[in-house]
């Protein structure tokens, strides 16, 4: 080949180059991602049933008073809206964590039995301790969630083996599977329980005040820095046990610690709210379309895809029935239903 051809072909592009602009892209669309859910919070801020100037709303924040509108922004729409992207980065998080330990597609923060437990909970609580606050169902869902996931490890990690996603699975269905026939049996035959069972377990951010999103935020930061920690470690996982091992991964506390993550993330968020579906099984899945298989880039980005979606949800559940609401659980799996199907059937499930 002469010298002049050789010079007339286009230089190889260098590997480096390539992982910067990838990366380059990957802050960009954070950095959207997060101007979104700017933009999903004003929205929270200024729609309710109560019709309020943009100027009212601003000067509420910031210099407060005693008016009826300062009432509104500051004790009603702020603790909501803060709720609302609390509870939607926890549970995208949490689903992200959630089909990477178990390296399926399908999973979802409840596959642990941790939205069964904290539900358990609650409705015995109601039934045999005569509990009727939002701000009590809060410790109780907590405590629900915790135990349930440890039953769930603890079966998954007897015998031969220890603790295999599939054992964890199978463990946290059958556990999901005794708790629910625990709640069918008190609501059915607990009219109280029933009812309290009944207002919490719809998925609704009205009764969010600051007393509760209080209670939880110290178990959200703490789920919050140690699922972003394992990002790195759950690339490695994603290549299987074995060959994590050898690469240096410590298989067993990673899991361990996603699991931890896991219940503070969605044990909080399902307190809070109670149960809303989809979030955390739809959010990864449109994430890694754009970030790829890097947890590192998939975590962030579910928080914050979390925190829109839900935001946006409830902002939906304001106007569709105005002056009155629709629960924002309902909004999401009206959403997230559709959204999963069509990612199903447009393009084969990533192998994580």
């Amino acid at each position: 080949m002469t010298a002049t051809a050789l010079a007339s072909r286009p230089a190889p592009t260098s590997t480096a180059d390539d992982v910067r602009r990838s990366r380059g892209l990957l802050v960009t669309g954070l950095a959207v991602g997060l101007a979104a859910l700017l933009v999903a919070v004003a929205l929270s801020l200024g729609i309710g049933a109560r019709t309020l100037a943009p100027s009212t709303v601003w000067d509420s924040l910031i210099n407060g008073g005693n008016s009826e509108a300062d009432l509104i922004v500051r004790h009603l729409r702020v603790p909501r809206t803060i709720a609302a992207v609390l509870v939607g980065a926890a549970l995208g998080l949490a689903g992200s964590l959630m089909q990477a330990l178990t390296r399926n597609p399908l999973a979802d923060p409840g596959l642990l039995g941790v939205n069964a437990g904290a539900a358990c909970a609650v409705v015995l609580a109601v039934a045999f301790l005569g509990i009727t606050q939002l701000e009590q169902y809060v410790w109780f869902a907590l405590i629900g969630a915790a135990v349930a996931t440890v039953v769930v490890y603890l079966l998954g990690s007897a015998g031969r083996g220890g603790a295999s996603p599939v054992r964890l699975v199978l463990a946290g269905a059958a556990i999901t599977a005794v708790l629910t026939g625990v709640i069918s049996a008190v609501v059915l035959t607990n009219g109280i329980a029933f009812n309290g069972y009944r207002s919490w377990t719809v998925g609704s951010l009205q009764a969010v005040d600051s007393t509760v999103v209080t209670q939880v935020l110290p178990f959200l930061l703490v789920g919050f820095a140690l699922a972003l920690c394992l990002g790195p470690a759950l690339n490695a996982i994603a290549l299987g046990d074995h060959l994590a091992a050898a690469l240096g991964a410590r298989v067993g506390r990673v899991r361990v610690a996603g699991i931890v993550a896991t219940t503070l993330l969605c044990g909080a968020a399902t307190a809070v709210t109670g149960p809303i579906a989809f979030i955390g099984l739809v959010v990864p899945h449109s994430v890694r379309a754009f970030t790829g298989p890097d947890h590192r880039w998939i975590l962030p980005y579910s928080m914050v895809a979390g925190a829109v979606l839900v935001l946006v949800a409830d902002v939906i559940g304001r106007l569709v029935l105005w002056p009155s609401e629709l629960e924002v659980s309902v909004v999401s799996a009206v959403i997230g239903a559709p959204v999963f199907i069509a990612i199903v059937r447009r393009r084969r499930l990533a192998e994580l």
